[in-house]
């Protein structure tokens, strides 16, 4: 695919990386990609040569120089695709490594990856990936919250890790370790996220209500709530990851910092209650539910402890974000 996306930024076919057969697609869009969709909301992205080679250009501009990146992530979601494009813009090739990053080898000419914190949190555990990843010039998280002891393990280890925000209708990462890349724009309306910039995509495709939702004049309006902390963004979760439980405001959230502290294989959700308005529900690998909320007393108000617990392997998107869907479905599946 590396040798399609080279052709692609040098005026080739557009690249269609979304679910069912490519439609007959105007000369300047450079790829189609399908959003993970973590609750199965997925849209057709469609993003212009021009966005991708403006995030290609900005991430090789904050860097000082062209990098050799490896993919070990999906292809066809837009973090794999940048990966490539990063490559292909900067004359190199992009080798391709499992996703547990056996085998993983730095050229040694300037290295870098991106990872999902999954995957990196995994790679800590494996003493030969992990100092084969001390080599890289930089390792780029993203795709879910690093969180701060994942980070710290990582520079303890002697991990060159950055973490990005960003999306789909972005061309992936545009803020690294809070920072804008050059020529972004980042705004804060009522704490929602706005995003400006050469990055952005074009649309929706055959979805142009949902396009004017999204976008207000050249700025695209996030899901995200943030703040700024000495100059840089700090994303502080979802809009919509304020719900009522009890007559109470739980901030999902702070919730999903708090379990990940302890465990980063864990997730969070609240679904609907007759009682209580909304269940706080927590997702992980082990425990038990008196256990969880003992050990989350000291960070969380008490209002805000988890009522139930699944006991799960977390499932999660091909971009490694929680599946929010397949979480939904197990929540049903124990109410049967």
């Amino acid at each position: 695919m590396s040798t399609d996306v080279a052709r692609m930024l040098e005026g080739g076919a557009a690249l269609w990386l979304a679910d069912g057969p490519a439609p007959r697609l105007p000369r300047n869009v450079g790829a189609v990609v399908q959003t993970s969709g973590t609750t199965g909301s997925a849209r057709r992205v469609v993003l212009s040569r021009d966005a991708l080679r403006a995030a290609a250009e900005a991430a090789r501009e904050r860097v000082g120089g062209d990098l050799t990146w490896h993919l070990a992530l999906p292809g066809r979601y837009v973090a794999g695709l940048m990966v490539q494009v990063r490559s292909a813009a900067a004359g190199r090739r992009t080798p391709v490594v499992p996703t547990d990053l056996k085998g993983l080898i730095p050229t040694g000419d300037g290295d870098a990856i991106s990872l999902v914190p999954t995957q990196l949190h995994r790679a800590l555990g494996d003493a030969a990936v992990t100092k084969r990843l001390r080599a890289f010039d930089l390792i780029l998280l993203g795709g879910a919250p690093l969180g701060n002891e994942l980070r710290e393990r990582a520079r303890d280890a002697g991990l060159a890790v950055v973490e990005s925000y960003g999306m789909s209708e972005t061309s992936g990462g545009v803020v690294w370790d809070g920072k804008p890349l050059p020529g972004i724009r980042i705004g804060l309306r009522d704490g929602r996220v706005g995003i400006g910039g050469p990055t952005l995509f074009d649309g929706y495709l055959d979805d142009p209500a949902a396009t004017a939702e999204a976008m207000e004049e050249d700025t695209l309006l996030t899901r995200d709530r943030g703040r700024w902390e000495e100059g840089r963004l700090v994303i502080t979760g979802r809009v919509d990851d304020v719900v009522i439980s009890g007559g109470v405001n739980v901030d999902l959230a702070e919730v999903r910092a708090a379990a990940a502290r302890i465990d980063p294989e864990t997730a969070v959700l609240a679904v609907p209650d007759a009682e209580w308005g909304h269940l706080v529900v927590l997702f992980a690998g082990d425990g038990n539910l008196g256990a969880w909320r003992e050990a989350l007393a000291g960070a969380l108000p008490r209002a805000w402890l988890p009522q139930r617990l699944v006991v799960t392997p977390i499932p999660r998107t091909p971009g490694g974000k929680p599946d929010r869907e397949a979480l939904n479905g197990l929540i049903a599946g124990e109410n049967h």
